[in-house]
């Protein structure tokens, strides 16, 4: 028979299926799901979209072009609030062959275990809290570099500096509520995305 768990001195693989990246892009992290693919780096512009409705529309518009990043924020704990899935984007872009090996995903939101493709999510700090998510422009040159654990925006400190001093928090999605209580009171999904 085939050997169903593996001893730790004999991996089927070097990393888990999860791996961690930071950078000036998610200096509290990020997870990308690297099961399931083979691409350890890419880099391309960006393509920004401040919830999933807008970027599912624009791939659904064929509107996303190979080597793409999709960037989408504003649908981190805060800022969702509540981390939904973006599984409806992946879903989109993985049924059109010229995309689905071709094309990244970011976005400060989660993503499911269904999820295919190279795709970080729970980016930290969130875009609601003027996280680097925040300032990222589009057409500008995003890398994943998974065997270096980097995620980075291809612009200068000074720029980000910049950009994010110009930041001004979009108007809360909820002002009452259970979902106004929610957005108030969770923390960042680098250290759980808990509530107090």
């Amino acid at each position: 028979g085939q050997p169903v768990i593996y001893p730790v001195d004999k991996p089927l693989k070097k990393t888990g299926g999860l791996v961690i990246l930071k950078g000036n892009l998610a200096p509290e992290g990020c997870v990308i799901k690297v099961a399931g693919h083979e691409r350890i780096y890419h880099q391309g512009a960006a393509r920004v979209f401040n919830s999933e409705d807008l970027c599912f529309a624009a791939v659904e518009a064929g509107q996303i072009k190979p080597n793409d990043v999709c960037v989408i924020r504003y649908e981190g704990p805060k800022g969702g609030p509540g981390m939904r899935e973006m599984l409806a984007v992946t879903a989109a872009i993985k049924g059109i062959p010229e995309l689905s090996e071709t094309v990244a995903l970011l976005t400060d939101g989660r993503f499911s275990g269904a999820t295919r493709g190279l795709m970080a999510g729970h980016v930290a700090p969130e875009a609601q809290l003027g996280g680097p998510i925040a300032a990222v422009r589009e057409g500008d040159l995003i890398t994943f570099d998974i065997p270096n654990r980097k995620l980075t925006l291809e612009i200068s400190d000074e720029e980000m500096a910049a950009r994010l001093k110009e930041f001004k928090a979009p108007e809360a999605r909820y002002k009452r509520g259970v979902f106004a209580k929610y957005a108030n009171s969770v923390s960042s999904a680098s250290v759980g995305a808990v509530t107090s």
